[in-house]
């Protein structure tokens, strides 16, 4: 095993991260940019037209990526721990 696996792990950590957050990010920036307009032309200004929305989208897109999430995630640290193993198993 190579000297650079921890940082080559912190790498595809982040990566993965940016993978699973990045389209939940994008639709509620976009879901909240939406609202922002609405409020703005139509000058209603209650915190719950913002907040209702924006957690409809978030349930409905862990509904549907959730599984693909939780299997990435499952792939990551399986690939993690059998690294793990290669670095501290018997020679």
């Amino acid at each position: 095993m190579t000297s650079d696996a921890v940082p080559l792990a912190a790498q595809e950590s982040l990566w993965l991260a940016l993978q699973l957050a990045g389209p939940l990010l994008l639709a509620l920036l976009l879901v909240g940019l939406a609202v922002a307009v609405f409020q703005a032309l139509t000058q209603i200004n209650e915190q719950t037209v913002s907040f209702l929305p924006k957690l409809g989208v978030l349930l409905a897109l862990l509904l549907l990526l959730g599984p693909n999430m939780a299997g990435s995630l499952r792939a990551y640290a399986t690939t993690l721990f059998d690294r793990i193993v290669s670095v501290g198993g018997a020679p």
